[in-house]
C-alpha cells in the first residue's frame, strides 16, 4: 500500500497525477481510509467526486496557463 507522507523518495516518485490525486483526497478526508486500505476501498460515489475535482482543478490549471502565455 501507498504511504503518501511518511517518506520524501516516495513523494518524488508520484506523479503529478497522483499528487493531485492524493491532495484532493486529503481535502476530502478520505486520506486516512486510502492509506490503510487502498484505493479500490473507495465506493464509487467517493471515486466520482475525486475524478470530478481532478479534471476541475487540471481545466483550472489549464486555464490560468493559457491566460499567462496570451498576456506575456
Amino acid at each position: 500500500m501507498s504511504k503518501y507522507k511518511t517518506s520524501k523518495k516516495k513523494k518524488k516518485i508520484l506523479t503529478p497525477h497522483e499528487k493531485l490525486k492524493y491532495e484532493i483526497a486529503e481535502e476530502l478526508g478520505l486520506l486516512d481510509k486510502v492509506q490503510s486500505e487502498g484505493w479500490k476501498s473507495l465506493t464509487a460515489r467517493e471515486t466520482g467526486r475525486i475524478g470530478g475535482l481532478m479534471t476541475k482543478k487540471k481545466r483550472e490549471m489549464k486555464k490560468k496557463d493559457e491566460e499567462k502565455g496570451a498576456s506575456s
